[in-house]
């Protein structure tokens, strides 16, 4: 194979199940993942949902890092407009402290949740000084520049320290010509989020941008992947996902992954006027070997070399298998 898999989970929590459960199989999955030969580990960040234990990634990699031993972890990702850019540089400069050459930074765009927590997160925080997503992104790359300290100034100049011999790799995650833009601009890797928005001709359209604006830099792409024995097994497991798109009129839209999140985010926005629509999920779907084959073709097409696979999948035993499969297939054909 001509192409890197790499694995994003968000700790699907099993109904009726601690969601200490699901944070140990992250930390075995991670483990596997490792074993499988995955290039990176990714965490997401998710917030006032019962369904995903994930709402701190940097909390997870930090946990991960300690119980792995060369796999690549990092974020899938860091939803900055919640947060202070010098204190998500202390952090990931702390991580690449503590395992340099493994950690990676994935920041998005995306509130990682509905309305009410997104107030919540940003309680205290001035609009007017926040600035917009491209400023805050420009502000973290500041802070991630690592500085020769003057003993002269140490108390006079502002670095987020530790300052790691080897800094986190940057990566935005987007799904459009503007985070490509951007990404390509600051000098970060882009990472197009297809198990978002699948949307063939964005998907072209975003990464000839930024092939073009980095100099022939190549994107990741992150996709939805379902593996089982035989293609109606596949149907099966996919046969209850759904996808909604919600567009509020000169209003932030977002994807989310039922009918009842739709109106629940219409509901704690306060929107009045809105459009949800339903989505037909982008996902990769078959026997390993099919799956492979679309990875392949995607490769071809696009001059993809690196995959993040997502799996919509969230039943322990299913979940795993899907990804066991798709991994060992990989192993065989490489």
């Amino acid at each position: 194979m001509s192409y890197r898999l790499s694995l994003l989970d968000k700790s699907p929590v099993v109904t009726g199940e601690a969601p200490s459960a699901a944070l140990q199989r992250t930390l075995q999955l991670a483990q596997q993942a490792e074993s499988w030969g995955f290039h990176r580990f990714w965490l997401a960040e998710h917030h006032n949902t019962d369904r995903l234990a994930s709402p701190s990634p940097e909390v997870l990699i930090a946990w991960i890092i300690a119980q792995t031993q060369h796999i690549r972890v990092g974020s899938g990702g860091v939803m900055l407009q919640h947060y202070s850019p010098y204190k998500v540089a202390e952090n990931f400069n702390l991580l690449a402290s503590l395992a340099p050459g493994r950690i990676d930074l994935g920041v998005g765009k995306a509130p990682g949740g509905l309305p009410l927590s997104t107030h919540a997160l940003q309680l205290g925080v001035h609009a007017d000084e926040k600035g917009s997503f491209a400023e805050q992104l420009r502000l973290l790359d500041n802070w991630l520049q690592t500085r020769a300290q003057d003993e002269n100034d140490d108390e006079e100049v502002l670095r987020a320290t530790p300052q790691p011999a080897r800094p986190a790799n940057r990566f935005l995650l987007g799904a459009s010509e503007e985070s490509a833009k951007l990404a390509a601009e600051l000098g970060w890797q882009f990472v197009f989020a297809a198990h978002i928005n699948g949307d063939r001709p964005l998907l072209e359209h975003s990464l000839n941008t930024y092939s073009t604006l980095s100099k022939g830099q190549r994107a990741l792409v992150a996709v939805q992947v379902v593996v089982a024995d035989s293609p109606a097994e596949a149907d099966l497991l996919v046969s209850d996902l759904k996808h909604y798109h919600v567009q509020v009129k000169n209003g932030p839209s977002v994807n989310v992954g039922s009918l009842e999140q739709a109106e629940r985010y219409v509901r704690q926005g306060g929107f009045s006027d809105y459009l949800i629509e339903p989505r037909t999920p982008s996902l990769l779907k078959g026997t390993a070997a099919q799956v492979h084959a679309q990875l392949e073709a995607l490769h071809q097409n696009f001059n993809i070399d690196e995959f993040i696979i997502d799996t919509p999948i969230a039943e322990p035993v299913a979940r795993h298998a899907s990804l066991a499969l798709l991994a060992t297939h990989h192993l065989v054909e490489a």
